[in-house]
């Protein structure tokens, strides 16, 4: 099987990284094409992967094309190179608001087309990526997807009427919760402690926390109530937070990022 990287930025790094660290790749079954000199270097000697800035040859060549160019550049690159896009081709795109619809129009009928959501954590190997496929996609195509992107965190398969809220819970969620965290980091050093020993207490408390849910399984509210002592100091925070618009707002924050995703795939 080749696989060939259309587009060859972090969000591809990402998961070339993954595919030749977990094997589930050998370097020389994977091709990197990106019109950056610097990008190709990057990739060759870092990941011992073949390298080109030769769009066509390396759709004419790969079983499996990941378009990983900028949502902008999309169109104009499938349109120059429709005619070499065939029924062999599986077509993964994790170009942001490009609807299966749309991919289908710019390809034609022939190759299958499965579109994923990635994060911005596929680069440290803790992503999350959500993806749906097009009526051709075969079984075999889904757990080849579920394969290449489970090699750099965890996945899942959705209907692609709930990307524009997996967009906004875990395309544009890093963000938010960095937000959240950074204001943890701001309460903290207005109480006196040093920036650097704030951001480590803040940034693994979030990551055990995010941890000991998902390998347990445990019910959400059940958490906070075992970690909450009456009268105690998480009873003193929760109160405060109980009474403020901190959930409503958070509500209205994922909101609106999708409405935004939904516009953005009208475009």
């Amino acid at each position: 099987m080749q696989i060939g990287f259309i587009g060859a930025g972090k969000m591809a790094e990402a998961i070339i990284a993954a595919l030749v660290q977990t094997e589930l790749c050998d370097p020389w079954e994977i091709m990197a094409c990106d019109k950056s000199e610097e990008r190709r270097d990057i990739m060759a000697k870092t990941y011992q992967v073949a390298v080109t800035d030769n769009i066509a040859g390396t759709i004419s060549t790969s079983d499996v094309i990941v378009l990983a160019v900028k949502p902008q550049d999309l169109g104009d690159l499938l349109k120059a190179h429709k005619k070499l896009f065939m029924k062999k081709h599986l077509v993964v795109s994790i170009a942001a608001g490009k609807t299966l619809a749309v991919l289908r129009k710019a390809l034609g009928t022939q190759p299958r087309l499965i579109r994923v959501m990635p994060n911005l954590a596929l680069m440290v190997q803790e992503g999350m990526s959500v993806y749906c496929a097009a009526k051709n996609a075969t079984d075999e195509d889904k757990h080849l997807v579920a394969q290449i992107f489970g090699s750099a965190g965890s996945v899942l398969e959705l209907s692609e009427k709930r990307f524009d809220a997996v967009t906004a819970l875990s395309g544009s969620g890093p963000a938010f919760f960095a937000y959240y965290l950074q204001a943890m980091i701001d309460g903290a050093v207005a109480l006196g402690m040093p920036a650097d020993a704030a951001r480590l207490l803040a940034e693994q408390t979030l990551i055990g926390t995010g941890i000991y849910l998902q390998n347990t399984g445990r019910n959400i509210e059940e958490f906070i109530q075992a970690v909450t002592s009456p009268k105690g100091t998480t009873a003193a925070g929760l109160a405060v937070l109980s009474k403020s618009s901190v959930a409503k707002n958070i509500a209205k924050t994922l909101a609106a990022a999708a409405t935004r995703s939904a516009e953005l795939s009208q475009a």
